[in-house]
């Protein structure tokens, strides 16, 4: 029997009104941010995993590896900034040149 609409199919159980189908709802996911914590401060030998992790990359940083040495110099001081130079020339009243583009404000 197809679907009416405004007609409750027969055997059909609908909700009560205030009562939700998944009163426990979609369920929670463990913070990230947590979870790197505790794995990274993990100790084995005196020593936590993200002292181990920090050691390698160091270590490969210093046989040369530039991917490692950048990833260091990254989190330790910030990217570094690169400038961008762009010529802007203003012709007459409310027309600016852009490369090879003129543009009207």
């Amino acid at each position: 029997m197809p679907f009416k609409k405004g007609e409750t199919p027969k055997g059909a159980k609908p909700f009560k009104k205030g009562v939700s189908g998944n009163p426990k709802g979609k369920p929670k996911m463990p913070d990230i941010k947590d979870a790197l914590i505790k794995i990274l401060a993990d100790e084995k030998e005196g020593r936590t995993a993200l002292d181990a992790i920090l050691a390698a990359l160091r270590a490969k940083a210093v046989k040369g590896d530039v991917k490692a040495a950048q990833e260091l110099l990254d989190r330790a001081f910030g990217k570094s900034k690169q400038i961008i130079e762009q010529e802007l020339e203003v012709k007459g009243a409310g027309i600016i040149k852009w490369g090879d583009k003129e543009i009207n404000v």
